[in-house]
């Protein structure tokens, strides 16, 4: 048992890796495996290696009270889909010694789903490298709309999945699943005046949007570049814990969560939407509305950055509000209520 330290995040940390630790032991394969922590944000996530083979695989152990077992369940049912008819890439669910996809571990008092998966080989885009993630993101285009594609198909097998749901009352409304960006940091007076205003604007817009089936349905609802991997010319799509139903651009503007305020976003934009279009009609109407799914998406991630202890809300800290407020001033003059 590792000792308490003055920092809870190195608290939680320990904590999730003596669960990790118990979790392993529920695939026999493993017997002789080592673990590395990969990520620590909504879950831990653990590289596992066999130690004879190299054999690498994902362990995700989940944090307590976010999922239910028949939603991660849920989750690996939509995964099995994706990889029996879709060409999308994705990592697939192994089961342990028991036969079951989703292990449980219980850890003072509260019960932790894991699950193991396959191994992906790739790299996350890097933002740094605006001419290959303005080439990736054409091809990120196509992927996404793939995923849709085989959403909407397959809707009517796809009925029985219980997922989230989001829509605006789940990421804006008055009890968000993220937190309230009110909440966030550096909030000041005169900046939550002006996102309250902004959150107006979206509510009133995505209303006359609607949620008609050909734009509304099962998502990944967060693509962000630490959720894919890049091998040649290959967009492979992991980590699918927030899967749900929300609008299909929705999937879009949590490509660029973290980065909305670079200079090169409307290039991004341009790139995604010709990719998308190779694969799947995208509307004038929807085309018109993605500044709305950006914005909303920034707003979320202030109350998560707000709501959240790990690595990266430490380093966002405060500022990543204030580099909102100019998108949030732009937004409020280039859209019409």
């Amino acid at each position: 048992m590792s000792q308490s330290s003055s920092d809870p995040l190195q608290d939680s940390l320990n904590k999730f890796s003596n669960i990790a630790n118990q979790a392993l032991k529920k695939y026999p394969f493993l017997t002789d495996s080592t673990s590395k922590l990969l990520n620590y944000s909504e879950n831990a996530t653990y590289l596992v290696t066999i130690k004879s083979t190299g054999e690498k695989y994902v362990l995700r152990v989940g944090r307590p009270g976010y999922h239910s077992k028949i939603e991660v369940q849920s989750e690996l049912d939509w995964l099995f889909s994706i990889d029996k008819h879709s060409t999308i890439n994705v990592s697939i669910p192994l089961a342990g010694g028991n036969g079951e996809f989703v292990q449980e571990v219980g850890y003072q008092g509260e019960t932790y789903h894991c699950t193991l998966f396959s191994f992906l080989e790739g790299t996350a885009p890097d933002e740094e490298n605006e001419e290959e993630l303005i080439k990736e993101f054409e091809t990120l285009g196509e992927v996404t709309a793939q995923l849709h594609v085989h959403s909407k198909s397959n809707r009517q097998k796809l009925a029985h999945i219980t997922r989230l749901t989001w829509d605006y009352n789940s990421i804006l409304g008055p009890s968000p699943k993220w937190g309230r960006w009110e909440d966030g940091l550096g909030i000041t007076p005169e900046r939550k005046e002006l996102f309250q205003q902004v959150s107006e604007k979206i509510k009133k817009r995505l209303e006359a949007f609607g949620k008609a089936p050909d734009r509304y349905g099962l998502i990944h609802s967060d693509l962000r570049l630490a959720n894919l991997l890049v091998e040649h010319d290959k967009i492979k799509v992991i980590d699918f814990d927030d899967c749900g139903f929300g609008w299909y651009l929705y999937d879009f503007a949590t490509s660029l969560s973290f980065i909305e305020h670079k200079p090169y976003v409307p290039a991004l934009i341009h790139a995604w939407i010709t990719g998308y279009r190779k694969v799947r009609p995208l509307t004038t109407e929807e085309e018109n509305e993605i500044p709305t799914f950006i914005m909303m998406r920034r707003l979320q991630l202030v109350a998560w950055v707000g709501s959240r202890d790990n690595e990266t809300t430490r380093e966002l800290g405060s500022n990543f509000s204030v580099e909102t407020d100019e998108i949030a001033k732009r937004y409020l003059t280039s859209t019409k209520i």
